[in-house]
């Protein structure tokens, strides 16, 4: 692909089949590919064939290199604007002809795909090793390699779902890393003293989507999704944000298991907030703690 279609893009014979979209636009259409190449061709590669004589070193590959796989991240971030691109020139004569040169049977858009595709497959090889590896040497580092390896799964989701919030004027960096985000039911009660559930009862909840960064919580409004397959996105509008600073949160609301409260500046902003399980409700608050503790 690097060779194929993105060097090729730069060969003056082939030049006049670009179209006029696509022109200087390499970085956005194949993101930091050459990048993610490099790496597993010069690096991960070898590391992964020095283990084919003890394989229970495998674990210890991936941890030694942890750091690079955030690679993958910068790449999945690119998507949605590299998949933008290929819809208005996935018609043209250059892709066709690169393609036919290259006798493959799928179009590049296959191809771009294979990256996010990688990232789901690895935990899955992790998983199928230490099935294997019950009571030998290097268990441990696989394990903490898989548990590494979800935990840049889900590192992914979420700066996914980040790059789709909508209509927040500052940076959303600048509030640290997205630690959860989830949809939710959240009614809102304005006044100090402690919000009586049977008056927050008789109101219907909003559906909010949070997002907890290491310095807010921010509450938004999930719009509908369109297009299909791997085209489909959501986007969230921003509503407002909390500092974790101000935050305070009660674990336990009476009636249902699944709520809990999060209040601010001293209970001047009240928020129910219901979970769709208690597992999912602890998930959060054990995050929120770490934060505020």
């Amino acid at each position: 692909i690097p060779q194929g279609y993105r060097a090729e893009m730069d060969n003056p014979a082939m030049l006049i089949l670009v179209p006029p979209v696509l022109r200087n636009r390499k970085d956005v259409l194949f993101g930091n590919m050459p990048e993610i190449y490099d790496f597993h061709n010069k690096i991960f590669l070898h590391s992964l064939e020095s283990c084919l004589g003890a394989p229970e070193r495998v674990g210890f590959c991936f941890l030694d290199r942890r750091e690079d796989f955030q690679m993958y991240e910068k790449y999945c971030q690119n998507k949605p604007r590299s998949e933008s691109l290929w819809r208005q020139c996935s018609e043209s004569t250059f892709f066709q002809e690169c393609q036919r040169k290259l006798e493959h049977k799928l179009g590049l858009d296959s191809y771009l795909l294979k990256p996010v595709q990688r990232l789901t497959k690895y935990q899955l090889l992790l998983k199928e090793l230490l099935k294997y590896s019950t009571s030998c040497d290097g268990v441990q580092e696989l394990q903490e390699a898989l548990v590494a390896m979800l935990d840049l799964l889900k590192s992914v989701n979420d700066s996914m779902h980040q790059i789709s919030i909508t209509g927040y004027d500052g940076d959303l960096s600048e509030l640290g890393k997205v630690l959860m985000q989830g949809s939710f039911s959240v009614w809102t009660g304005h006044r100090k003293g402690p919000t009586k559930m049977k008056d927050l009862a008789r109101f219907k909840p909003m559906q909010r989507h949070l997002f907890l960064y290491e310095k807010a919580l921010v509450f938004c409004k999930k719009r509908e999704e369109h297009g299909d397959g791997y085209d489909k996105t959501s986007s969230y509008s921003f509503k407002h944000f909390l500092k974790m600073n101000a935050v305070g949160i009660t674990e336990n609301v009476k009636g249902d298991h699944r709520k809990f409260e999060i209040w601010y500046s001293g209970r001047e902003e009240v928020y129910v907030v219901q979970a769709q399980t208690v597992d999912l409700k602890m998930a959060w608050l054990n995050e929120i703690r770490k934060i505020l503790f």
